[in-house]
């Protein structure tokens, strides 16, 4: 384990742009995790805002929340780059400054890696309404473990429902030069070219809030991300990349019928 790593610590990535609105439900969530290991980053990315978001993290005095405030605009990944270089915890929690954990969460998934010996572990979601936090259907099925030609097809990890563990692997960090767009799926895909697969732990739900100005709501914008990510980013076959974009397609959809509903 490398000197600057505290064994057993959590490190929470949180990136916040425009968050003042939710980042405080967001916070009081990690403040309640019965696992107390743990240390918040939260990287405000240059928020046009006026300081709003920032001025709710700093009413919390806890001396766990640290708040880091960019002078650039980097974008989710840049600004969750900002916070993993920052980050002393063995084990690396991402959750976005609008989503919410319940609180045996931390507790859960910090058991589940070590019980299971496992690297990196994804927990359930269940979509909630922005305002209202309206349950949006049910969870669906997420399976037991994926490794990297699953993730190919269908991502079922969310950064804010999945912790890694450092020292059996090593720090990963996001490629700011995908943008903000299908960063975090190409974030696991790396990660899953080393370590054999992700777990999933499907006792635990997180929250995750959707807004109706998030940039992935709309599936048919997604399709072009998703293409040029198994061409140019994985440089898969036109054949593979293919079969691997309608699948996902025509599950995704599916899906969202099935167990999504607004």
């Amino acid at each position: 384990m490398s000197e600057n790593m505290e064994k057993g610590l959590v490190s929470i990535i949180t990136p916040m742009y425009k968050g003042a609105e939710f980042v405080g439900d967001t916070i009081e969530s990690v403040l309640k995790q019965r696992y107390t290991n743990w240390e918040m980053i939260i990287v405000d990315d240059c928020s046009p805002d006026d300081g709003a978001g920032i001025n709710v993290v700093k009413r919390y005095a806890d001396p766990r929340i640290k708040l880091i405030e960019s002078k650039v605009n980097k974008g989710s990944s840049g600004a969750r780059n900002i916070a993993l270089k920052e980050a002393k915890g063995q084990y690396i929690a991402f959750l976005d400054s609008d989503d919410m954990w319940p609180e045996e969460y931390l507790e859960s998934q910090v058991n589940f890696l070590q019980t299971e010996k496992a690297i990196i572990v994804y927990a359930s979601v269940q979509h909630i309404e922005e305002h209202s936090k309206r349950y949006l259907g049910v969870p669906f099925p997420r399976p037991k473990k994926v490794k990297y030609d699953d993730l190919l097809k269908l991502c079922p990890i969310c950064p804010s429902a999945t912790v890694y563990d450092v020292s059996k692997s090593k720090k990963y960090y996001f490629d700011e030069q995908l943008g903000s767009l299908r960063d975090d799926y190409v974030y696991w895909l790396k990660i899953l070219k080393e370590v054999p697969y992700a777990y999933g732990n499907l006792t635990v739900t997180i929250s995750y809030r959707d807004r109706v100005t998030a940039v992935t709501s709309n599936k048919i914008r997604m399709i072009k991300p998703q293409w040029l990510v198994l061409r140019r980013v994985e440089k898969l076959s036109l054949i593979k990349s293919l079969y691997c974009l309608v699948y996902w397609g025509i599950v995704g959809v599916v899906r969202e019928k099935l167990y999504y509903k607004l």
